[in-house]
């Protein structure tokens, strides 16, 4: 890949029109590097599983994947600065690196890549998922864990390849599972969408252990039962990122926090640099009820500062969130301090953030991947090679590299590094 300047990393991203349906319409970038599948080196691209050959635009239907194409053998030249795989029209929502396997959670199911023999397989509603859709993957008390688009929370048996499944009639809240969370007390957390799962000591099949805090119990603790992602704060305290604002479980009591508190720019800052003008509430009753709520009705474009898409706590103890267009927040405990394009934030949609094993924070928006390095952010974007600039997900591996996922792939970045393209203001 050739590079202006400094070699840049590359990423791929997922592209999203309305985030709380989880899967829109991605723009696809070219792929140069994509990663070689025996026997398929051309052709439409259907698979849900690793793959390659030319993209198809998302506005053809998919087919179902090929038997072929739910298992098989991918082959890379390692000595490339980057790989992209292929998923087909599928949205990489979440990537969990888990040794020398790396698991790719899309909506069209999870797939298991061995990185080392380029084996893949994917796991589907066909064999032992209950939905398509994957939201979350990573482990959960030494399993990976999938978290679905309404089929509840399953958990992988890697021995046999069968999947035990958590849902409504186990204690869990809704069948619908955005995040899970394993304290460091041995609870575990699940973000859903009516609320927020706590199941004491981990005993997921005890039913007596599972509590569940909404809007109602908690008398508004918990600011809204949308609930998008978890994190464990220096301390044990337990963040949630909900579509209402920020809420903190600290022994036994709730605080949240709003716009009204600091959280989110404002939408006179932040209007001319919206770049989806659709409205969420034209579409959905509940996001309609949202704009009431918040105030909003005389906004006609994606903004929702009070909307909170991703959250990670650095090793501070600070808490980032990332916001429904109203840019990336940071939070010491007293002070917010609000990040958009204005201070070279690439995109005032925060989709992902995630924090490598070095403490460096990474933001995903609506306009590529940034690095926040000393106050300032180091962009990277389509022309420095990313697959494409909406990103929705990233994983560090052991060595050092990094996975990306978008709308249609995966990109391996074997050196990270960026170089600045935005200063602070």
């Amino acid at each position: 890949m050739q590079s202006r300047g400094n070699l840049i990393a590359v990423v791929t991203v997922a592209a999203a029109a309305l985030l709380a349906a989880g899967y829109g319409a991605g723009r696809l970038g070219g792929d140069k590097n994509a990663a070689a599948v025996p026997g398929r080196t051309s052709g439409p691209q259907a698979a849900a599983g690793l793959a390659s050959g030319p993209q198809r635009s998302h506005s053809q239907p998919e087919a179902p994947p090929a038997d072929a194409e739910r298992q098989g053998r991918v082959s890379v030249d390692p000595k490339q600065q980057f790989t992209h795989f292929r998923v087909g029209n599928r949205n990489v929502k979440s990537i969990y690196a888990d040794g020398k396997v790396t698991w790719v959670g899309t909506s069209g199911g999870v797939i298991r890549y061995d990185t080392v023999s380029g084996d893949f397989k994917l796991w589907d509603a066909r064999n032992g998922l209950l939905s398509n859709g994957v939201f979350f993957v990573g482990k959960v008390r030494g399993r990976i864990t999938v978290g679905t688009y309404g089929g509840g929370m399953s958990v992988l048996d890697e021995k046999t390849g069968s999947w035990e499944t958590f849902n409504v009639p186990q204690g869990l809240g809704d069948a619908f599972v955005y995040d899970v969370l394993e304290a460091s007390n041995g609870d575990v957390w699940i973000a859903t969408w009516s609320g927020a799962n706590r199941i004491r000591g981990g005993a997921l099949k005890d039913r007596s252990k599972w509590d569940l805090f909404t809007v109602e119990n908690t008398k508004g603790g918990v600011p809204n039962d949308w609930i998008y992602a978890l994190s464990e704060g220096t301390n044990g305290d337990i963040w949630l990122a909900t579509e209402g604002g920020l809420a903190r479980y600290r022994q036994g009591k709730w605080e949240n926090w709003n716009h009204a508190r600091g959280l989110g720019a404002d939408y006179e800052k932040v209007k001319n640099d919206i770049e989806y003008k659709n409205d969420p509430a034209k579409e959905s009753a509940h996001h309609a009820r949202q704009k009431v709520e918040m105030g909003l009705q005389d906004v006609t474009v994606a903004y929702n500062p009070n909307y909170i898409v991703a959250l990670e706590v650095d090793r501070d103890g600070v808490v980032w969130v990332g916001t429904w267009g109203a840019g990336l927040g940071r939070f010491d405990g007293k002070t917010w301090t609000n990040y958009t394009t204005a201070e070279g934030l690439p995109g005032n949609h925060v989709f992902m953030l995630h924090i490598d094993p070095a403490g460096r924070m990474w933001v995903g928006s609506n306009k590529g991947l940034a690095h926040f390095n000393n106050g300032r952010f180091d962009l990277i974007t389509t022309a420095d090679g990313l697959f494409a600039n909406n990103v929705f997900s990233m994983t560090t591996a052991s060595d050092g590299s990094a996975w990306v996922g978008s709308f249609g792939g995966v990109t391996h970045l074997r050196h990270v590094t960026a170089r600045p393209r935005h200063a602070s203001r």
